[in-house]
């Protein structure tokens, strides 16, 4: 029960917390695909309270034939073991937030991809219309 101040032992428990962490994305089911899960032009990424406007958004992008999709984050971290391979099969992926970029932020360090930030902190949830018009452009 005594803390510890050596230096090697701070960093193998870094290491081993890290680690325990990494494990639990095996029990994280995979997040379902709004749309095409085969891939498109666009992924809008979305988590928290962004689900109900991005969907929305995305479904009528999609009537009007837009090769849209849309996903919705529960778990950051670890993200779902799958979460990679499904980054892979889009072109670019939208992450609409209600902040500065917490989510952009954490997805542009840890994948290889193009993110677009469309961020909103203005105490006001999203507008579906704001997010259309994002997708619309980007498509």
């Amino acid at each position: 029960g005594n803390v510890s101040y050596d230096p090697d032992n701070h960093e193998h428990m870094c290491l081993l917390r890290a680690e325990k962490v990494a494990r639990i994305a095996k029990t994280i089911p995979d997040p379902d695909v709004f749309g095409n899960p085969e891939g498109g032009k666009l992924l809008v990424a979305s988590w928290g309270g962004t689900y109900g406007a991005v969907t929305t958004a995305v479904e009528r992008a999609r009537q009007r034939g837009g090769k849209v999709s849309s996903v919705h984050l529960r778990y950051l971290n670890p993200f779902p073991t799958n979460f990679e391979a499904l980054l892979a099969r889009f072109d670019k992926i939208l992450v609409p937030e209600l902040n500065l970029g917490q989510l952009s932020l954490l997805l542009r360090g840890q994948f290889p991809h193009e993110f677009v930030g469309l961020n909103k902190v203005q105490g006001q949830p999203f507008k579906v219309e704001e997010i259309e018009a994002k997708i619309e452009e980007l498509l």
